[in-house]
């Protein structure tokens, strides 16, 4: 069945907004999103971004890394999503390897932003990632950057761990923020990292700061959509919390995490490093 998003009162959320969310210091809530369904649940409760991640791969089609998630995929899910949101500003992960030199990450772009009804890409990395970026945002193509543990770096990283306990590793974090920044990402996604960096991180930059594990400083918060409602098989993150358990309906557990977010009682002490 086709799905279209129903007409909203809410005005639609777009980057200069999200920029301005930050001037004014008031709290980004970002959600995962797969499917229609869950994309007009998402857009009833206020969610200012939807991210289509590829942590599908994980959670929707149960493989051990988002590493094997191909473009086809973010392709389709991406316009599944897109058909239930009208609002909600719609974010869209290049997977592994898609973005691998400038002429496949603009490829990638013409099809999640040009066909699929993606408003920006999320690019994982900084050093050689700058250049994709720059290309990227000279061609209006809007990027949204991510920092910290990225998964797709997973076996490099050595696992799911937590990057910037270090000095050092801290340092170049930051140092990575600042590039990423400047390279022109509107956005940042700052995963697993302590909280007093990711404040100090948050604090440096101009642009939204999203945290997932980095603590209530940031300037918003992402969770993937079945670790909160408490779905996901397996042990789920230290950083997640289930907020269906206490609410009843998923449609009050989503209103329940955006009021968390706003109101910066999410995430607590429990949930950082």
């Amino acid at each position: 069945m086709y799905v279209e998003a129903a007409a909203s009162a809410r005005k639609a959320v777009t980057i200069p907004a999200l920029r301005a969310m930050k001037t004014r210091g008031e709290k980004i809530a970002m959600l995962t999103c797969y499917d229609a369904s869950f994309a007009a649940q998402i857009e009833a409760a206020d969610v200012d971004v939807a991210l289509v991640g590829d942590s599908l791969g994980m959670v929707v089609q149960g493989r051990n890394s988002t590493l094997p998630v191909t473009l086809d995929d973010m392709a389709y899910h991406t316009r599944l999503v897109a058909r239930g949101l009208s609002a909600t500003l719609l974010v869209a992960d290049l997977p592994y390897m898609s973005y691998r030199d400038t002429a496949h990450a603009r490829d990638a772009a013409a099809r999640l932003l040009g066909e699929c009804g993606a408003a920006m890409l999320k690019l994982e990395g900084a050093g050689w990632v700058c250049e994709i970026i720059a290309d990227l945002v000279a061609r209006e193509a809007p990027v949204c950057a991510h920092l910290g543990l990225t998964p797709q770096a997973v076996h490099r990283l050595g696992g799911y761990r937590v990057q910037g306990r270090e000095a050092d590793a801290a340092e170049c974090l930051c140092n990575d923020a600042l590039a990423v920044q400047a390279a022109g990402a509107e956005l940042l996604v700052l995963e697993a990292v302590p909280a007093a960096l990711a404040a100090r991180i948050s604090q440096a930059l101009q642009i939204p700061v999203i945290g997932i594990g980095a603590g209530v400083e940031c300037d918003g918060q992402v969770l993937v959509l079945y670790d909160m409602l408490g779905i996901t098989p397996g042990k789920r993150p230290k950083f997640s919390k289930d907020f269906l358990t206490d609410a009843g309906s998923v449609a009050n557990a989503l209103k329940a995490y955006v009021a968390a977010v706003r109101a910066a009682e999410f995430p607590g002490a429990e949930h950082v490093y």
